[in-house]
This record gives C-alpha cells, structure tokens and sequence, in this order.
C-alpha cells in the first residue's frame, strides 16, 4: 500500500514506515503529523483524487528537524570583476509515516 501526498510545493511517493524529509513542518520532534493533501492511494485497486482523494490522509511523526547540504551559490560577470559567493542551507522536517488512512 503506497500513497502520493502532497507538502511543501513537493510531491511524495511514501507507504507505511518510511522515513522521509519534507520542507520544515515547525513541529517538534515526537509530535504527530496529519498530511490531508493525498493525490493517490493504492491498496490492491488505485485510487486517483481530483485533485485530491476525499477522506484520505497519511498520518506520520516527526523524528527530527535539521538543516541539508550546503549548496554554494557563485555569481560572476567576466571582465567587470564582479564575483559574489553565496551558502544556503535547506531546512528540512525529516518524518516517519505511519499509517494510510483511505
């Protein structure tokens, strides 16, 4: 049994026990989650929203909060010496899924 749910501008594939990271939540660590944006759930026939399936959700725990990789990003236009160098770091909300209501 899977589901796509949606969080974050982002869509996610994610089935019972998954651990995934989403855009950050601001919720701590140990608090449960309900994701009600379900675009699609499969349990033996598959189930398509339009957009979204009605009275589905995907309930979930958050394990941790954090930040990912440092990306860099470089701005430079030749012959005029200008050059900046940028970090960023995404946070993120990593959760557990635990069960697909449908």
């Amino acid at each position: 049994m899977y589901a796509i749910i949606a969080t974050g501008g982002k869509q996610y594939k994610v089935a019972e026990g998954d651990i995934i990271n989403v855009e950050k939540l601001g919720v701590g660590a140990g608090e449960t989650v309900t994701f009600d944006q379900v675009l699609v759930v499969n349990n033996g026939e598959v189930k398509v929203g339009n957009p979204t399936v009605s009275g589905a959700t995907v309930s979930a725990t958050v394990v941790k909060e954090g930040k990912g990789k440092k990306v860099i990003v470089y701005r430079y236009k030749r012959k005029s010496g200008y050059h900046k160098k940028n970090g960023h770091r995404q946070q993120f909300t990593q959760v557990k899924i635990d069960k697909i209501n449908a």
